[in-house]
């Protein structure tokens, strides 16, 4: 049995998938499982995953297009590792990332660990400052702003179960974050950076004004909080969002 298992949504993503490819098969750590659900791609994502010759790859093609959520939870469904963990098709892993990762957990006794991770552009060249895993995650200071990121977290699933992610919301994994943080105290950071987040431009995660009602029903729907206390969260996340991301602060 594996001791990781790593979960990866694709779609459309042939341009960049080589190169996260690569960087799982050159982690140091060997004993890992990758569980890849394409979400009915229509470019050759497929192909590119097919021709790679190693048993530890699992591909599941799906008939339709459900979001990377869905996606997740298809290969979450199949995963058979200790240790949870994600990375987008157009994502990047530093070689040490999994050994590192596992190390932390084990002699922390971690349920739940997030590190660094560099902020790249397209071509994976420094974009903004890195984002620092510089305190304890809880599920209140989650609460105002998501700081962990799907590519540089990991969750030991035979302590805390595997946590899925819901359907309908355009905020998934924050609402699934949450959901793991009302079942464990806190989340511990490892500071070092062994992974590289690409920044689209075009992408939906950074145009905060077109998703607070998305991030208001994480609260008000996925949290059953007030109304009053769902805005206050969503202002405040809002706030936090401008400051992870704006080159001022940067």
């Amino acid at each position: 049995m594996p001791e990781v298992s790593i979960i990866t949504p694709c779609y459309n993503s042939a341009i960049f998938l080589e190169e996260t490819i690569q960087s799982v098969l050159n982690q140091k750590f060997k004993n890992w499982e990758w569980l890849i659900t394409d979400d009915h791609s229509s470019d050759h994502s497929v192909e590119i995953i097919r021709k790679i010759n190693d048993p530890r790859i699992i591909l599941t093609v799906s008939e339709n297009n459900g979001g990377a959520g869905h996606a997740r939870n298809l290969s979450l469904e199949k995963a058979t590792g200790r240790f949870i963990t994600f990375l987008d098709a157009d994502d990047f892993w530093e070689p040490n990332f999994l050994e590192e990762m596992v190390s932390f957990m084990k002699k922390e006794n971690a349920e739940l660990a997030y590190s660094n991770y560099a902020r790249c552009d397209e071509k994976l060249l420094p974009k903004i400052a890195d984002f620092t895993a510089d305190k304890e995650v809880t599920f209140q200071n989650l609460l105002k702003t998501c700081r962990l990121s799907l590519l540089s977290s990991m969750y030991d699933s035979k302590r805390v179960g595997k946590e899925y992610f819901p359907a309908g919301s355009k905020r998934e994994d924050h609402v699934m974050w949450l959901n793991l943080l009302k079942k464990i105290p806190v989340g511990k950071p490892l500071k070092k950076t062994m992974a590289k987040y690409r920044m689209h431009e075009s992408s939906v995660s950074r145009k905060k004004t077109n998703i607070m009602k998305d991030q208001y029903l994480v609260y008000k729907d996925y949290m059953h909080f007030s109304v009053l206390k769902s805005w206050y969260y969503t202002a405040n996340w809002a706030i936090n969002g401008f400051m992870k991301y704006s080159k001022i602060f940067n």
